[in-house]
């Protein structure tokens, strides 16, 4: 009888396979040491630290940006930029945002979540403008808080008005007066040195959604809503990059909101391998510009799309201008500014195929709120240029319903008036607008891929 020998009945003994090790991205492993060391920092250091994290980041493309993402280990806080960046590509994050500080969702005792993740606080404090020079502004945003507040049938907050009459001072005295009157969550302030004042304390004692941007990012636990200039700038990048636009020519006006919104641009462009061809500076009433648009398109490289920074009577001016220097075909973006000085088709048809951001409700409609001509016909704070701030002030009473979930979910959302809203790792609301364009010269929402 044959006998086999053991080595023919014992497997063969085989070493396992190591692990790979993930190989950090060069610009993520510098964002990386940067972002451990950013906390530490003040003033211009950490700013400057920021942008330069931020530029890291930004020169990645977007399966790169989202595989880094993906491997970085809870607690590094690198993740909270790179996760920025995401949402500002409009691309999924791979788990929630790392969150420091207390949110305080629990605060007040407040009522467990419904299935949507509606969970309002038990007593709400907004702190607005009433009286002073910014009271006509706080109008409509007051209007449209109303308007989401008593559309709201379940389970509503207590909500208490406090005058901030527009100051710094004014500000800090509303918000202590509302957390001694047993507020657990506060709304506001609006003017942008109100929240400033209010975000030194960085251990204020009932949280806050601010309703602008301050000079320093919102104090852990608390949180920033803003319509602002730099975020159409932004918006403009993306939506030119994910249309491979690298070379872009800009016009600008001189309002200060117009230099805001091209600073961003020009920054957020440049960090992704954009440029800025040229800058011609348009006035209120504009000059014939053909020669320095011809001038651009000469120059190496050529022009590939136009940024315009100009409220509509300028655009409208410079409309057969663009035209005529041969960058009508041009993929056209502008900011929000772009509606100022409209409403006339048969004027405003010369805007045709320029796309720009726009509130949802004004161009689609959203549910729970009556459309924005049905709207604007009964209330003055809610037509012409009011009706964003109106818009604002609806997804405003909205964030204070939702904003744990949004908090808490990797890719939770609101479907807001002004825009699909979330939040970042740092606090701040980021909003995706509805893009739009003329037609006709009516404003209709823009096609994928115009």
């Amino acid at each position: 009888m044959m006998t086999l020998g053991l080595s023919a009945c014992v497997p063969t003994q085989t070493k396992p396979n190591k692990p790979v090790a993930h190989r950090v991205n060069p610009a993520i492993a510098q964002a990386s040491a940067l972002a451990k060391n950013h906390e530490t920092l003040s003033g211009q250091a950490k700013t400057d630290a920021a942008h330069e994290i931020e530029r890291l980041i930004a020169g990645l493309d977007n399966a790169t940006l989202s595989a880094e993402a993906a491997m970085i280990g809870s607690g590094d806080p690198v993740y909270n930029f790179i996760g920025r960046e995401l949402l500002r590509r409009g691309l999924p994050l791979p788990r929630p945002f790392d969150r420091e500080g207390n949110w305080r969702f629990n605060a007040g005792d407040r009522a467990p979540a419904d299935r949507d993740g509606y969970r309002p606080p038990r007593k709400l404090a907004v702190l607005l403008p009433l009286t002073g020079s910014m009271a006509t502004a706080a109008s409509p945003v007051r209007d449209g808080l109303l308007a989401g507040y008593y559309g709201e049938h379940r389970q509503r907050p207590e909500m208490v008005f406090y005058d901030t009459t527009g100051t710094p001072a004014g500000a800090v005295a509303a918000y202590q007066k509302a957390a001694a009157e047993g507020a657990d969550y506060v709304l506001g302030p609006l003017g942008r040195d109100e929240v400033g004042a209010l975000f030194k304390d960085t251990s204020l004692t009932v949280p806050l959604l601010a309703l602008n941007r301050g000079p320093v990012a919102p104090p852990n636990g608390n949180a920033s809503f803003a319509l602002a200039p730099e975020d159409d700038g932004i918006a403009a990048a993306e939506y030119l990059l994910s249309r491979k636009v690298r070379r872009v020519l800009v016009l600008v006006g001189g309002d200060d909101g117009m230099r805001r919104s091209v600073a961003a641009f020009r920054e957020h462009l440049g960090s992704r391998g954009g440029s800025v061809v040229d800058t011609v500076v348009v006035a209120e009433k504009p000059a014939d510009s053909t020669a320095a648009l011809q001038a651009a398109m000469q120059k190496e490289g050529g022009v590939d799309a136009v940024f315009i920074a100009l409220k509509g009577a300028q655009a409208r001016a410079l409309a057969p201008q663009l035209a005529a220097a041969g960058l009508g075909a041009k993929p056209r973006v502008a900011t929000a500014q772009l509606l100022s000085g409209t409403g006339k088709p048969e004027q405003d048809k010369a805007l045709d195929g320029i796309a720009f951001p726009a509130e949802t409700w004004s161009v689609q409609g959203i549910h729970g709120l009556p459309s924005a001509e049905a709207t604007g016909k009964g209330l003055n704070t809610a037509r012409g240029p009011a009706a964003k701030l109106f818009a604002f002030g609806y997804d405003a009473w909205l964030l204070t319903g939702y904003l744990e979930r949004l908090a808490s979910d990797a890719n939770g959302k609101v479907d807001g008036a002004t825009g699909a809203l979330r939040i970042d790792g740092f606090g701040n609301i980021v909003r995706s607008p509805a893009w739009s364009t003329f037609s006709d010269g009516q404003v209709v929402v823009a096609r994928s891929g115009d």
